[in-house]
């Protein structure tokens, strides 16, 4: 059924059980994941930045990301499934989650019913209804 089980992740307690469930189902079809985190490229606009302010914006990313997707990594060790980790910069989170799916040709994404997007979710539509809306792969959503 499923070979390449794709788990986005943002390191949220929803984003967990995502992860808890997109391994669960990759140990019961023998099927391998691919873990991603995407974060928003840095964004400033003021002309008196602080010198070294992007650097340290990537740094802390890194950082993050390297957690996040280490705990997806683990658990997958844990059940006997391959993972491969993905930290992806883009504008929009959404096309970051959908654009490595197909470059990794996963057959099924696994993630959050919603994340840590504050009233950004509310008003805009959370990253989840995005990748629901635009996605021709399949998209298993867990809450």
């Amino acid at each position: 059924m499923y070979k390449n089980i794709l788990i986005a992740t943002d390191g949220s307690d929803l984003s967990a059980n995502a992860v808890k469930q997109g391994v669960t189902l990759a140990k019961t079809l023998a099927a391998k994941v691919t873990a991603v985190n995407v974060c928003e490229p840095f964004h400033w606009f003021d002309p008196n930045m602080v010198e070294g302010a992007e650097a340290a914006y990537r740094q802390g990313s890194n950082q993050a990301a390297a957690t996040i997707l280490s705990a997806v990594a683990d658990a997958a060790k844990a059940m006997g499934v391959t993972c491969e980790i993905v930290h992806v910069e883009r504008q929009r989170p959404y096309e970051g989650i959908i654009d490595t799916a197909k470059a990794k040709n996963c057959d099924l994404i696994v993630m959050a019913s919603h994340g840590r997007r504050g009233m950004s979710a509310v008003v805009l539509g959370s990253e989840t209804v995005k990748v629901l809306t635009h996605s021709k792969i399949p998209v298993l959503v867990c809450h």
